[in-house]
């Protein structure tokens, strides 16, 4: 946990200072509400909500006590509202860095766990894809059923690499800062996590956010690939390819790649 001072400089001040927010067997009205606002703020990433694109029925069925607090950030992460604000517009391993941060909690810690989600989507889709975080025994340990999801990689946990606790500064800037809002389409620890890095830690600024560190420019990587059968070929086996693809062609080749049906099985910094 950072010192007082240092939470100030960095941005988390907010979040050392403030409880979880958890829905218990008591609950009022007001506290059904400040659960809903809490729910929203963690799982669209601070971004600005319309008053029409609430989740009318999702939040009925939380207030009569239909569904826990997990069942009400499970209808926003499958809604259409968070597929417009996050699946629709970024490159996927960005997909899948906000999924780890808004549903988790935390960043992704290596390449197998981007690998493993770029996999599940590719062979089972969407809802497949955002279930694998919420029904985990990870989210189950952490925040149960009843406590909204925070960003726990600010703090030590149990099993935690040490290099989470960088990386979540590179998709976190600060409380007030809004996912949407950065215009980051391109994965931001795809370099960091490739080569197994640490991330540096920026302090918070009023400028312009940076994104990588200036090191990944010129990278190259290498990904494994097993190709998508011909849908005129008899041939059922699949073969697999290597293709050496630059840092900055990156994540444009894996969204082509993932459009022409083949599954990608690693991605290695050359």
């Amino acid at each position: 946990m950072a010192a007082l001072g240092q939470a100030a400089r960095l941005g988390i001040g907010a979040f050392e200072n403030s409880g979880q927010v958890e829905l218990r067997p008591d609950r009022t009205e007001a506290d059904v509400a400040v659960i809903i606002r809490a729910a929203y703020r963690q799982v669209l990433g601070n971004a600005y909500l319309l008053e029409g694109e609430r989740l009318e029925s999702a939040e009925s069925l939380l207030q009569q006590g239909l569904i826990s607090v997990r069942g009400f950030v499970q209808a926003i992460a499958q809604s259409e509202l968070y597929r417009d604000k996050f699946f629709y517009s970024n490159s996927q391993t960005r997909f899948i860095e906000l999924n780890y941060k808004h549903l988790l909690g935390r960043a992704p810690e290596d390449e197998s766990e981007i690998s493993f989600h770029v996999e599940l989507y590719n062979s089972q889709g969407y809802e497949a894809e955002i279930n694998s975080y919420i029904d985990s025994l990870e989210y189950q340990e952490s925040f149960g059923e009843n406590v909204v999801p925070y960003y726990r990689g600010f703090k030590s946990q149990v099993g935690q690499k040490n290099v989470g606790y960088s990386r979540l500064f590179q998709l976190y800037r600060g409380y007030a800062n809004s996912d949407r809002a950065q215009g980051q389409k391109q994965g931001r620890l795809t370099w960091e996590v490739a080569k197994n890095l640490a991330s540096p830690i920026y302090p918070v600024s009023a400028g312009a956010l940076t994104g990588l560190s200036t090191g990944g420019r010129g990278e190259t990587y290498r990904i494994r690939v097993l190709q998508a059968a011909s849908p005129n070929s008899t041939v059922v086996r699949r073969g697999t390819a290597e293709l050496i693809v630059p840092y900055e062609q990156l994540s444009s080749k894996l969204q082509q790649l993932n459009r022409k049906g083949s599954r990608v099985i690693s991605i290695t910094a050359v």
